[in-house]
């Protein structure tokens, strides 16, 4: 096999993160739509979202992670000259019996928000919400599943392209819903839960035509399919959920003292995921090729396609935290006029930059666990660093030291160089085993 520069390693890497990237910012700048007019509206709907979407985010996480096994088993497969569009109906399938256990589990989990200790004028605008989004998972998990899907084969252009025409559908629908319009009335918090609804089933529904435009499919059933995705999906489901559960807990927990360090946590994350959607689809490249190398026994290229892509994404992150660590006022500034949320955002931007670095690192590691396989890695090193380090040590520098959302950063923080570490060290063992070290 003749040897290959960096250069190539770079761009088929870019080829397929580049839309991803785009897509996914286009993903998560629905969410920050969904903010800024939340921000806009009143602090109360403002920190009532907040609380909402953190728990309905650590249930969905789940679902969407045992889905995100897809795409790198099927490069496997494809590694591996074997038939992949005849999962089609499968994939599906898997996807909408999680959609519906999501569904059920945040219904259960709405009686139970008037005894978790919100302030009592939040309460009833969180459950509209819960109850809103639990009727909208098909919609994300079928998304979710197709994108899935189509990134198997490396087409990722449309899904992504289809995701930024959503960011301002979904912002036109929030506008229209919060505020009212005509003859529509001005909905708050419930405005926003609709229109995520109608914004998820469009995504999905589109893109489950463009499968059937631009593929010959047919209906197959293999029990060992199933079981092949739940084993690479779970671990990695599960660790998404360590890591999802971590952090929407502070807001949980911190939302407990006023509803405005909801708030703030809310928009702190949303400035590091929308960063963090670079290196998030670097990482999704890195298992697609990492997974067809493994699939196709070509560990050369594995290797160098690993190393390659944890180099960009460390970089980039580098020079993201230097750039919210040189303005963070006017950062803050892009979401609230308030100056309680001010006071608390602006400190913790400062711990967010060093927390960055670490986490560009640790996602990219992650892909390359997902690529080969070895997903329980990723689990491990997850449960590890956010239950055992970063909740204990945040929540004792919150209040036992009394620096509140601060402390838990710097608990983050120490997450992220705790994930690091045990992944770097579990890697060098499988390379190491593999003659790849």
């Amino acid at each position: 096999m003749c040897e290959r520069n960096t250069k190539y390693y770079i761009k088929e890497l870019l080829n397929i993160a580049a839309p991803i990237i785009m897509g996914n910012l286009g993903f998560i700048l629905i969410g920050v739509g969904d903010v800024i007019v939340a921000g806009r509206h009143s602090t109360d709907t403002f920190a009532a979202i907040s609380i909402a979407t953190a728990i309905v985010n650590c249930i969905v996480t789940f679902s969407i992670g045992l889905i995100s096994s897809i795409s790198p088993l099927l490069s496997n497969y494809r590694g591996e000259k074997r038939s992949v569009k005849k999962y089609f109906y499968p994939s599906i399938r898997f996807a909408m019996f999680w959609a519906f256990v999501t569904s059920i589990a945040i219904c259960a989990v709405i009686p139970i928000i008037p005894y978790m200790g919100f302030e009592d004028k939040l309460v009833y605008p969180v459950q509209e919400y819960m109850f809103i989004s639990a009727l909208s998972t098909f919609g994300a998990c079928l998304h979710a599943c197709l994108k899935e899907f189509l990134q198997a084969f490396e087409i990722v252009l449309f899904p992504n392209l289809l995701t930024i025409f959503c960011v301002f559908l979904n912002v036109a629908l929030n506008v229209i819903l919060v505020f009212g319009w005509g003859f529509i009335p001005s909905m708050g918090v419930v405005g926003l839960a609709i229109a995520s609804l109608i914004v998820r089933y469009f995504m999905g529904f589109v893109l489950l035509a463009y499968c059937y435009m631009n593929m010959s499919l047919r209906n197959f059933y293999e029990k060992g399919y199933y079981t092949s995705l739940i084993k690479i999906g779970f671990p990695v489901s599960l660790a998404v959920l360590v890591e999802f559960v971590a952090f929407n807990s502070i807001a949980i927990l911190m939302g407990r003292v006023s509803g405005v360090y909801a708030a703030a946590q809310n928009l702190v994350c949303t400035l590091t995921t929308v960063s963090f959607m670079i290196p998030f689809a670097i990482s999704n490249a890195i298992a697609v090729k990492v997974g067809f190398c493994n699939g196709a026994k070509n560990f050369t290229d594995l290797k160098k396609f690993a190393i390659v892509g944890t180099v960009i994404s460390v970089c980039f992150m580098a020079c993201s935290a230097a750039f919210f660590m040189s303005c963070p006022n006017f950062i803050v500034g892009i979401f609230t006029v308030d100056e309680e949320l001010f006071k608390i955002s602006v400190p913790v931007i400062a711990v967010l930059g060093l927390f960055q670095v670490f986490d560009g690192l640790q996602i990219s590691l992650a892909g390359v666990c997902k690529g080969i396989k070895q997903t329980g890695i990723v689990l491990l090193a997850n449960f590890v660093a956010y239950w055992l380090v970063s909740i204990p040590l945040g929540y004792f520098l919150a209040f036992q030291m009394g620096l509140m959302l601060r402390g838990f950063w710097f608990g983050l923080v120490s997450a992220a160089v705790v994930l690091c570490v045990i992944m770097l060290f579990m890697l060098k063992r499988y390379f190491k085993a593999n003659r790849l070290a």
